[in-house]
């Protein structure tokens, strides 16, 4: 069947809106002019605004902005007037549990996302949320609990008339479909393959039927539709770990993977059979792998491997194991597929360097792909080829947050605190870099040209003065 007409739903393209994860449909992208080079507390400063900690990146509609945070043990939902960087109101959501979470993850890591009228937000420690503009409660919807070794980081989006959350965790993954007017489930499908991750979603809409929702997991990505969350169309042989959103250029999804440096192409090593791993460290011949049996190598996995926490490895477990590190690291391109499986779609693919946490951008026919290491590497978006890949500003740091891009320029905001500013182009030109000296957690956002970094102490707004 072919795609006769594939619209991107870019849902904040207006230079004044970032209304969800990485603003137009995860873009990263927003063309608004008058964005600064040079900036920090003493220079093209519009605003600081002290803000509690947390994870979520700031999103931007009609004049406000909407975060989440954490303080004093309590969950918040904050808005903020744009232009002036004043708290309008902040909403407390109940806590009744502590999910697990990495020591880089945080209770408010999930992005809200916002229409015109109201505000969605997801707490993995409560469920899913939605506020007026003004801060009058909507509806709420307890989930979970979830059990994914990192804590789950995947922020809600809009689709249609549903919100559209995954839940991707170590068994019993699922994405859900909420109606965003009343905060009921409208559908729940599993996602059997899926495994720790932490993708949030990109929505397209094909002709004049239902808006379409790409979400990325353990070896495939599939797409659901938004009507009753049935499965379109799907790829397989991706990564085994996905974290990345993916970008929706045209009719061209760019999806990206890392699990561990194992799975990089020629590094893979071979792993015994199950029989192989009975016979080399069962001791106590009981027919399982206990802790205290286990060689070194799966003593490091341990967490990743024992998916059921039962303090031993069964076979159904070790299995998947194999099937987790059998998988290669990389940055996919695929046609937009129609319907069935589209894997023989792929039009290239890129396997070095390749990021864990942050997602690509793809600006001015250049991708940009940066890694957790400030390893930039920059491609051709037609054909893959590589044009440059070097570090930012020739020093290694840690980025968690992922690049973004406009007004010719893209923006590279480091863990420590430094936010490199680089002229739109393959060669890695350096315009600028501007030290906030504090540290970045998450991803920055464009609107009317200003750009909007939030640190783990304040939220700043940017602008040419």
């Amino acid at each position: 069947m072919r795609i006769l007409c594939l619209v991107v739903l870019l849902g904040g393209a207006a230079s004044g809106q970032w209304e969800r994860f990485r603003g137009p449909n995860g873009t990263g992208v927003a063309e608004t002019a008058g964005l600064p080079a040079e900036f920090g507390p003493a220079r093209n400063l519009i605003w600081r605004r002290e803000l509690p900690p947390g994870h979520s990146s700031p999103v931007i509609g009609g004049g406000r902005i909407y975060l989440t945070a954490v303080e004093h043990d309590q969950l918040y939902t904050i808005c903020v007037e744009q232009a002036s960087g004043r708290i309008l109101w902040r909403r407390e959501a109940p806590r009744p549990r502590r999910e697990k979470l990495n020591a880089l993850n945080n209770p408010a890591s999930p992005t809200p996302v916002i229409d015109s009228e109201n505000v969605y937000v997801f707490f993995p420690d409560f469920g899913l949320l939605s506020y007026t503009r003004d801060g009058k409660e909507r509806w709420r919807l307890p989930l979970g609990p979830f059990k994914n070794v990192y804590g789950i980081g995947a922020s809600p989006v809009l689709a249609d008339d549903v919100v559209a959350l995954v839940i991707d965790q170590d068994k019993d993954s699922f994405i859900v479909g909420v109606g965003r007017n009343d905060g009921k489930i409208r559908w729940q499908k599993p996602r059997p393959e899926a495994l720790s991750g932490a993708s949030t979603p990109a929505v397209v809409k094909s002709g004049a039927g239902p808006s379409l929702i790409l979400a990325p997991a353990s070896f495939r990505m599939d797409v659901y539709s938004a009507r009753d969350g049935e499965a379109v169309w799907w790829v397989r042989g991706l990564p085994s770990e996905m974290k990345s959103v993916p970008v929706v250029v045209g009719d061209r999804v760019y999806v990206s993977g890392f699990n561990t440096p194992e799975n990089d192409p020629g590094k893979q090593i071979s792993l015994p059979t199950w029989a192989e791993l009975l016979a080399r460290d069962d001791a106590n011949k009981d027919g399982a792998i206990q802790k205290e049996e286990a060689d070194e190598r799966t003593k490091r996995y341990w967490d990743f491997i024992d998916t059921e926490g039962h303090g031993k490895i069964v076979e159904k477990e070790w299995n998947l194991h194999r099937a987790v590190m059998g998988a290669e690291n990389g940055l996919y391109v695929f046609q937009m597929g129609a319907r069935g499986d589209a894997t023989g779609k792929l039009i290239w693919k890129y396997q070095k360097a390749v990021p864990q946490l942050p997602s690509p951008v793809v600006y001015r026919d250049v991708v940009y792909m940066l890694n957790d290491r400030g390893v930039l590497t920059t491609l051709d978006a037609a054909t893959g080829q590589m044009l440059r890949q070097d570090r930012v500003r020739g020093v290694s740091e840690n980025y968690y947050a992922s690049p973004v891009a406009g007004d010719g320029k893209i923006f590279l905001a480091s863990h420590p605190g430094v936010v490199a500013v680089l002229r739109a182009g393959g060669q890695q030109e350096l315009l600028a870099a501007n030290k906030l000296d504090e540290e970045i957690f998450a991803t920055p956002a464009i609107a009317d040209g200003r750009l909007y970094v939030r640190t783990v102490a304040a939220l700043y707004s940017f602008g040419v003065r």
